[in-house]
């Protein structure tokens, strides 16, 4: 495995309403965060993340943004070039390997099944995330209608370090529509 970082992260966005600080509460110490609240306005949005970095801080948590925004006390970025490059998209083996070159040093591979964030989205399904992620230098981790369990009886074995999800933090299991399997 590469170099320790995370292998739990939570993925936040709008549509989590009050259940993102149950995800919060949720995540292990050591987990990591991506915050990616784009549609929020961009006052609000520094407030919900100084108040997510304060738990982050308190809990152990690595914390990292989507967008183009800096925030102070980001440990990094997720998907943009340059020597905060932290995190990134892997939609194919061709943007996994950009975000190698970029730096990155996680890259989350997705969407692995079906989710709530992308409805009607293709996957990728657990054999052809696998070779996304196969021989990457970097943990790779596993999004889209993950939860725990999804992964340690079917992605683990595959290669991969960890996953990322949105519902599976919040109490509410795997995420919707993640049941049919995409292989």
């Amino acid at each position: 495995m590469p170099a320790r970082h995370p292998i739990r992260w939570l993925m936040t966005d709008e549509r989590q309403g009050e259940g993102l600080w149950r995800a919060l509460a949720r995540l292990p110490r050591g987990a990591g965060v991506v915050f990616r609240h784009h549609e929020t306005p961009f006052f609000e949005r520094r407030i919900l993340f100084e108040r997510i970095r304060k738990i982050a801080r308190r809990r152990g948590l690595v914390l990292v943004r989507a967008g183009d925004l800096p925030m102070r006390g980001e440990a990094g970025v997720h998907g943009r070039r340059g020597r905060a490059a932290v995190t990134w998209p892997g939609h194919d083996r061709r943007e996994a390997i950009a975000g190698v070159r970029a730096g990155a040093r996680v890259v989350f591979v997705s969407p692995v099944f079906a989710t709530r964030s992308h409805p009607g989205a293709p996957t990728l399904g657990p054999v052809r995330a696998a070779a996304v992620a196969r021989g990457l230098p970097v943990t790779s981790i596993a999004l889209g209608g993950m939860d725990e369990r999804r992964w340690r009886l079917r992605l683990r074995a595959m290669g991969f370090d960890g996953f990322a999800a949105i519902d599976a933090w919040d109490g509410g299991g795997r995420e919707a529509g993640a049941d049919r399997r995409v292989d």
